[in-house]
This record gives C-alpha cells, sequence and structure tokens, in this order.
C-alpha cells in the first residue's frame, strides 16, 4: 500500500459502478469556490473542458476539450444549488460538487461515478491533477507543475491503491499522441 496521503482520492465499489471520492479544502468562502466551478473564465485553469449549457436542472450540456483534441462530449445538469451543491452528467459519467462552509473556508467533496471500473486509476489521477489545479486556481495563482507531469506522479499510487483490475484502461491515444506515453 503506498504512502497515502489525504488529498489523494478513494475507489468505492457499487452494484454496477464505481466512485471515485475526493475532498479538498480551501480557504476560501463557498461563494468564491462556486465561481471556480461555475463561470467559464476560471474553469479554464483547472477543468478539462469547457462547459456550454445552463445552470439549470434538466438543461442539456456539451463539453469541449482545448488540449488535446478530443471528441466533444455531451451531457445534463441534474442538480444546480449555488453555492453549495453543482451535478451533472459528463459524457458517461456523474460529476458530483459538494461545497460545505468549514470555519472561513470551504470543504469541496467531489465524486466521479462511472461503470468501467479499468479506467478507475487512470481517472483518479486525472481528476486529482484537476482538483489540485482548482485549489492553486481558486487560490490566484497557476499550479507549479505541467498537467502530464503531475498525472505521470500520482498515477501510479492509484493503480497501487485501486490494483490492476482498475488499471485496465490507460490514457486515451490523443493524450498519448500530445503528452508521451503514460
Amino acid at each position: 500500500m503506498p504512502d497515502w496521503q489525504p488529498d489523494y482520492g478513494t475507489l468505492e465499489r457499487g452494484d454496477g459502478t464505481v466512485t471515485l471520492r475526493f475532498t479538498r479544502q480551501l480557504p476560501h468562502p463557498p461563494e468564491r469556490v462556486w465561481r471556480a466551478l461555475t463561470e467559464p473564465e476560471h474553469l479554464e485553469a483547472w477543468f478539462p473542458t469547457t462547459i456550454q449549457g445552463e445552470l439549470v436542472p434538466g438543461a442539456p450540456l456539451a463539453f469541449s476539450f482545448a488540449r488535446p483534441a478530443l471528441p466533444r462530449m455531451t451531457g445534463r445538469m441534474l442538480a444546480c444549488e449555488p453555492p453549495k451543491l453543482l451535478e451533472f452528467v459528463w459524457d458517461d459519467e456523474t460529476l458530483r460538487f459538494e461545497l460545505t462552509a468549514h470555519g472561513s473556508g470551504t470543504l469541496l467533496g467531489f465524486t466521479a461515478t462511472f461503470a468501467e471500473v479499468g479506467k478507475a486509476a487512470r481517472d483518479a489521477a486525472g481528476w486529482h491533477v484537476c482538483l489540485d489545479r482548482l485549489v492553486a486556481a481558486a487560490s490566484g495563482h497557476a499550479a507549479e507543475w505541467a498537467q502530464d507531469e503531475r498525472w505521470r506522479e500520482v498515477h501510479p499510487r492509484y493503480v497501487a491503491a485501486f490494483g490492476p483490475g482498475a488499471a485496465t484502461l490507460g490514457p486515451p491515444q490523443e493524450w498519448q499522441d500530445e503528452f508521451g506515453p503514460a
């Protein structure tokens, strides 16, 4: 078992689904973190795609990658309760962000739920990097490392923690073409 740190996510196996669960503490009030989750100028600093669509339950959503050039995805808004809950379908995953005031800051809970356990380590590393970038962006500065380098750093920990069955799917070919093999 690797030396696990609090910022690392966990894997929960359910009936036909798996859920990645992360927690981050940010030194900012929920309203500021909410803006980082929902406003395009803040999203581009940490989220892997743009998000087009209304922030109302049931609204269709479209997601486009800028880098690497992956196919556009669609989804749907499930819940939007500013500044405490944002949940939407992102291609074949359900993403849920829960914000709770914690002292003068915010406790952010994030889950990604999907069916294919083989991509759990890959996606956990990706969401880990995104959340690290969110913390940096919400604090007003850029991450001090390259996205692909950070992914390569945390990915082996997720493979070791989740097991080989959770690491049968690697990065998409488009990602490897741009950043090199995992």
